[in-house]
C-alpha cells in the first residue's frame, strides 16, 4: 500500500471520526435514536480500519506497536475507540461513550498530524495543506450552522412581536411557526457546537506541527474558545429551563455577534489567522 494511499485512508478516518462526534453530539442532547446508530456505525468503520492498519503494522515490523511515542498515540486511540463500542453494545451508556470518543479523536488527530509522521512522510507538505483545509472547512461548517441559528431566533423574535400586537396579515404567512424557529434555533447549534469544537482541535493540530511561535494565547483562538463556550451555556440554560422564548432567541443573536467580531477582529490581530 503506498504512502499517499495510506496518508489518505488515515485522512478519511479522521474525518469520519469527526463527522460521528457530531452525530453523537446530537444524540446526547436530543435523544435520537438515528444520530446514535449513524455515529456508532461510522465509528465501527473507523475502528476496522484502525484495526487492519495495526494488523497490518504488526505483521511488517513483527512486534507490538508501543515502544515509542508515535506508536503508543496509536494504540491508545485504537483502545478507546474499542472500549467506546464495548461500552455501546454492552452498557448501552451513552455520555462516557461521548467523551471517550472526544479523546480518542484528539489522538488520532496527534497521531495522523504529528511533526514526525509528517516530517517522515514523503506527501508531509501535503499533509499539513490538508489538515489545514480540514480545519478551515469545519470552522466553516461551525459558521453556517451558527448563521442559521441567528436567522431562526431573527424569526422567532419577528413572529414573537407579530403574534404579540396581533398585526399578522398574509405577508407573514411564510413564516416558521414559533416551535419550528425554536427548533431551528436549537438544532443549527447542535451541528455548529461540535463543528466548532472539532475545528479547534484540528485547528490547534495544524499551528503546532507548522508553526515555530506558535502560542495558545493567539486572540483567534481565545475568541473562538469563548465563542464555543457561550453557545454550550446557552444549550445548559435552555436544557435548565433558564432561558426560554424571546430570552433564548436574543442569546443567539448577541452570540453570533461574538462569532462574527472574531471573525473579523480576531482574524486582524492574530499572530498567523490573517488568511481568513
Amino acid at each position: 500500500m503506498t504512502d499517499l494511499t495510506m496518508t489518505r485512508l488515515h485522512e478519511a478516518m479522521v474525518v469520519l471520526y469527526a463527522i460521528s462526534l457530531v452525530f453523537y453530539f446530537i444524540d446526547y442532547l436530543n435523544k435520537d435514536a438515528k444520530a446514535h446508530r449513524i455515529a456508532f456505525w461510522l465509528v465501527s468503520i473507523v475502528w476496522i480500519l484502525q484495526s487492519v492498519f495495526l494488523g497490518l503494522y504488526i505483521i511488517e515490523t513483527h512486534r507490538f506497536p508501543i515502544l515509542s511515542l508515535f506508536e503508543g498515540i496509536y494504540f491508545y486511540a485504537w483502545l478507546l475507540v474499542t472500549i467506546s463500542i464495548l461500552l455501546h453494545c454492552l452498557y448501552r451508556v451513552d455520555l462516557p461513550v461521548f467523551f471517550l470518543n472526544v479523546i480518542g479523536f484528539i489522538f488520532m488527530s496527534i497521531h495522523t498530524f504529528a511533526p514526525n509522521q509528517i516530517a517522515q512522510s514523503p506527501v508531509g507538505h501535503t499533509l499539513v495543506s490538508e489538515l489545514l483545509f480540514i480545519h478551515v472547512t469545519f470552522a466553516i461548517l461551525s459558521y453556517v450552522a451558527f448563521s442559521l441559528s441567528f436567522v431562526f431566533s431573527t424569526l422567532y423574535l419577528i413572529l414573537y412581536n407579530v403574534l404579540k400586537k396581533k398585526k399578522w396579515t398574509k405577508q407573514w404567512t411564510r413564516l416558521p411557526s414559533l416551535e419550528q424557529a425554536q427548533k431551528g434555533m436549537s438544532g443549527a447549534l447542535l451541528a455548529g457546537i461540535p463543528f466548532l469544537l472539532i475545528s479547534l482541535i484540528l485547528g490547534l493540530q495544524w499551528a503546532y506541527v507548522s508553526l515555530e511561535n506558535f502560542t495558545i494565547f493567539d486572540v483567534k483562538i481565545i475568541g473562538s474558545f469563548i465563542s464555543l463556550l457561550i453557545y454550550c451555556l446557552i444549550i445548559y440554560g435552555n436544557r435548565k429551563g433558564k432561558l426560554h422564548t424571546t430570552m433564548y432567541a436574543w442569546t443567539h443573536i448577541y452570540a453570533f455577534l461574538i462569532v462574527i467580531i472574531n471573525f473579523f477582529l480576531g482574524s486582524r490581530l492574530s499572530s498567523f489567522h490573517f488568511w481568513y
